[in-house]
């Protein structure tokens, strides 16, 4: 995702564009970007050594809210947002690190529930995450893709 695209959307919308809301704005550029609330403050403050932690959680928060970055919590607990919501997507994520990769899978659009399995609910949206050991641990771990990984818990 390019970040003028967001910070043209955010304009759009009517945002205002402070300074601080434009460096998470441009923290968030990139394609496959899963950034916690910390990394995305840490890296601004790079680039704005005045942005305050709680700007960064209030311009989140709000981003969040306008559907401009989902969230995606793995396993470790931590909230990761995303910006790549344009396309429809599921998430990837090694059960050892949780690094966390965009993923297109197959077969996608046949996924549903019966209607009994919805028990009342409006079905709004399908999030999968798909979960298994990265190139990096498995070079650590001395495995490779076509070895199965041992079951972690």
């Amino acid at each position: 995702m390019n970040q003028e695209q967001l910070i043209d959307r955010l304009r759009d919308r009517g945002w205002r564009l402070s300074a601080q809301r434009r460096v998470v704005a441009e923290v968030l550029e990139g394609d496959n970007v899963h950034l916690s609330a910390e990394e995305i403050y840490q890296q601004a403050r790079q680039r704005l050594d005045e942005i305050s932690q709680a700007t960064v959680y209030n311009t989140l928060r709000e981003l969040v809210a306008m559907q401009e970055l989902r969230v995606v919590a793995v396993d470790d607990g931590v909230k990761r947002y995303d910006p790549n919501v344009a396309t429809a997507h599921h998430h990837l994520v090694c059960t050892n690190c949780q690094a966390l990769q965009d993923v297109h899978p197959v077969g996608d659009d046949r996924l549903g529930l019966d209607q009994q399995e919805r028990f009342g609910f409006i079905v709004t949206g399908v999030e999968i995450v798909f979960k298994g050991i990265c190139p990096a641990c498995q070079r650590l771990q001395g495995q490779t893709d076509s070895q199965p990984a041992p079951v972690l818990t």
